[in-house]
Parts: C-alpha cells; sequence; structure tokens
C-alpha cells in the first residue's frame, strides 16, 4: 500500500472582511473573522476510511497475527517523499 496525497480538502475561495479592533494607546491591534462558509466548512471534509480494512488489522493484532515489515513501510516512505518533492519541483 503506498502512502499517497489523494485527499485534498476543497474550500471555496472566501473575500477577505477587515474589521477594526479597538486599539488602546500606543499599540496597534489587528483582528481576523471568518465568513459563516468558512466556519460551516471547518472540519467537515474527513479522509476516506476502510472500516473493513480497519477491523481486519485490530482482528489481527488480538490474535498477533499481525506481522509488520519494517523495511517495506521505510521504502514506501521514502518512495512517497520522493514523488512529493518531485511534484513541487515540477
Amino acid at each position: 500500500m503506498k502512502i499517497d496525497s489523494s485527499y485534498k480538502p476543497t474550500v471555496a475561495p472566501v473575500a477577505p472582511r477587515t474589521t477594526q479592533a479597538p486599539t488602546t494607546a500606543g499599540s496597534t491591534q489587528e483582528a481576523v473573522s471568518l465568513s459563516p462558509l468558512a466556519g460551516s466548512l471547518q472540519g467537515t471534509e474527513k479522509p476516506p476510511v476502510n472500516s473493513a480494512r480497519i477491523q481486519e488489522i485490530r482482528q489481527a493484532i488480538s490474535e498477533n497475527r499481525f506481522t509488520i515489515n519494517p523495511e517495506a513501510i521505510a521504502d514506501r516512505l521514502i518512495e512517497t517523499a520522493r514523488d512529493l518533492v518531485g511534484k513541487r519541483q515540477a
């Protein structure tokens, strides 16, 4: 199984809103606020989950059948990192 970046959350463009915050003598403050749309989008996107596969792994762990191959994990992590670096440079 290769780790990939297929999960891409979508974000709708939101026009910037500026709000003047009260200032005290000698200091400046900035305020940031999110639109209602941005607030509703936050936390609604979830990555895909394969519940059946998770249950299989849990069962294998509980029965001491789950084996870990650290070399394969390291190889795939390196491959994924190379892919990501290659995409940034392209």
